[in-house]
């Protein structure tokens, strides 16, 4: 019975986090945390330590990603080190605001606020419109590549929990 629990637990907490990495929450650590109550509710059998690493330490690589991601399109389109921090941090206030939506409202708050922080920041320190613009236009593209790449991320962490449980 405490394998079935597992099992169903698991495939909970994988499907949860594939859904919320778009919403800008915390979907990898969702999994993570699946990956951990299946190998404890199965007296870690099939996840050891090298599993439950792998998959924190995507985790990890996850958020990085997205922080990087957010930075390296702000400044690859004319925006300055203080857009990108407008992009992080306003895309993060976005996601938690939300815009009154059902459903997809915190990701396009997610969008907006990337655009927002970018463009806001940049312009008090160029006090140019245009290159405001394209840095919150950036951070806007690179808000969708991190999310992209944390959804695959996410996919990958799904399969090395699916190993573990066929293995257990």
């Amino acid at each position: 019975m405490m394998e079935v629990l597992a099992i169903v637990l698991f495939a909970v907490s994988a499907l949860l986090g594939l859904v919320l990495i778009p919403f800008g929450l915390p979907g990898l650590w969702v999994m993570v945390a699946g990956v951990l109550a299946y190998g404890w509710l199965t007296d870690f059998r099939s996840v050891g330590i090298v599993t439950i690493a792998l998959t924190a330490g995507i985790a990890f690589i996850g958020e990085a990603l997205e922080a990087w991601l957010g930075f390296r399109f702000a400044s690859k389109h004319g925006g300055s080190r203080r857009a990108g921090w407008g992009a992080l941090i306003g895309g993060l206030v976005g996601a938690v605001i939300g815009i009154p939506v059902p459903v997809v409202g915190s990701v396009l708050g997610a969008f907006l606020g990337a655009f927002a922080g970018a463009a806001a920041l940049e312009y008090t320190r160029t006090r140019g419109a245009r290159v405001a613009l394209e840095a919150g236009w950036g951070a806007v593209l690179g808000r969708a590549a991190a999310a992209a790449s944390k959804v695959a991320l996410g996919l990958v962490i799904a399969v090395i929990g699916l190993v573990a449980v066929l293995r257990g």
